[in-house]
């Protein structure tokens, strides 16, 4: 009698094992980025994606997302899908100085009116082959932009360029430095996820943050003035994915990927990144902070001699190294009309 209980109870560990390996994931997919957990562009993009994934693939491919800088530090993000900390990342291409300049000519003041526009120019740019040489390295899925990027400051009141003469602005990118350099503020170059502890203790005035970003990493709770430049600068964003993971997945795998990427997922970024952008304004008009909004945005005749100079030269640096900045910019313009 015992003999045959111990024989029924291997076997029924031997069904579920079974069970069990046949639902278990072909390939595991670490996925890194910065966002906090709690901002839509994780569950909303990012997990979404990953969830997808998963779904399309009928459990075959698990992707475990990481947020918050876990696997890596903002600036380190691409680095590490290349040497397989992960997998694959959400990360800013102006985090790794000089990799991708022509993909940042789309941070460029005019260029982006809203995400979802953003995203597709951007995207359009990568597909159509003109920028697609600086992502040798990892396998690009799909490239976004967030919204109009504006100032948010703390105790200092932004109403015309000179009121940025010596204020110390954290900034995204080196591109966006430039901008802020020629309207006299001083650019301090640090990640968004570093930009809260940074105001709060003084060492900064205020951030250049799209309202999705001031929401997103708190800065509404210690900046009470914001300044509305409308298109002063955009970031772009891509989620890429190690080449060699990727090779390896067999093919039907591989098209569940492909299936994930390009202009409908850019566009579903854009999304969230626009929703986002509306609460975070929400959000200051609810606490009563003051906003200004400058007419004509970056075309105000105040902004947009010192602007549209720091575009030349940003244009004219890159021609000089040999790379085609004029025919991407103007391209992208094109694209930024087209994509509206």
């Amino acid at each position: 009698m015992k003999m045959l209980f111990k024989s029924a109870s291997v076997a029924t560990l031997l069904t579920l094992g079974v069970c069990t390996a046949a639902q278990a994931a072909d390939v595991t997919l670490r996925f890194s980025h910065f966002w906090p957990a709690v901002s839509p562009n994780h569950t909303e993009v990012f997990q979404a994606w990953a969830d997808s994934v998963e779904s399309a693939s009928n459990g075959r491919i698990e992707v475990e997302v990481y947020p918050g800088s876990t696997l890596a530090k903002p600036p380190a993000q691409y680095d590490a899908v290349i040497n397989r900390i992960a997998d694959m990342t959400a990360t800013v291409q102006g985090y790794t100085a000089n990799r991708f300049p022509l993909t940042q000519i789309v941070e460029l003041p005019g260029m982006v009116e809203d995400a979802r526009q953003g995203s597709c120019v951007v995207q359009s740019l990568y597909d159509e082959g003109l920028i697609a040489d600086e992502y040798k390295d990892t396998r690009p899925l799909f490239l976004f932009t967030h919204g109009q990027g504006h100032l948010h400051l703390k105790g200092k009141v932004v109403e015309k360029p000179e009121d940025l003469a010596g204020l110390r602005i954290r900034r995204p990118t080196s591109v966006a430095g430039k901008l802020l350099e020629g309207l006299d503020a001083a650019p301090v170059g640090m990640p968004a996820p570093a930009s809260y502890q940074s105001m709060q203790r003084g060492v900064i005035n205020g951030v250049a943050l799209p309202w999705e970003g001031v929401k997103a990493f708190r800065i509404n709770e210690l900046a009470d003035s914001h300044t509305e430049i409308g298109g002063l600068y955009s970031l772009s964003f891509v989620v890429t994915m190690n080449t060699s993971v990727y090779d390896r997945l067999p093919e039907d795998l591989q098209q569940v990927i492909n299936d994930h990427s390009g202009l409908s997922w850019a566009r579903k970024a854009g999304d969230v990144f626009d929703k986002a952008d509306a609460a975070g304004r929400a959000d200051a008009v609810a606490a009563g902070h003051t906003i200004v909004t400058i007419e004509g945005g970056a075309n105000n005749p105040a902004w947009k001699p010192v602007l549209d100079a720091a575009s030349e030269e940003y244009i004219n640096d890159l021609e000089a190294k040999g790379l085609p900045a004029r025919q991407v910019y103007e391209r992208a313009r094109e694209l930024a009309e087209q994509c509206r």
